[in-house]
């Protein structure tokens, strides 16, 4: 049986912006060593990283949506 924390976990892993993710896979780094870094630099810098996570959610997600409506060339 899953604890609670372990479940939000899950949630925030599958279903969050997914920065992090997207960032292992093009550095072929773990995500959660990336996790660790905008933790630890958002506790050095005063959050300022914190800011610079959320711009880059928002462009994935933008990235994603111009993906999701975009046909092919041949769909005109």
């Amino acid at each position: 049986m899953t604890s609670p924390v372990d479940k939000i976990k899950t949630l925030f892993e599958h279903h969050a912006f997914g920065v992090c993710e997207y960032w292992g896979e093009k550095l072929r780094i773990k995500s959660a060593n990336i996790r660790l870094f905008f933790i630890y630099t958002s506790f050095l810098t005063i959050g300022s990283p914190v800011i610079i996570y959320m711009s880059m959610a928002f462009v994935l997600n933008l990235r994603k949506l111009v993906k999701r409506h975009r046909g092919s060339v041949w769909d005109l």
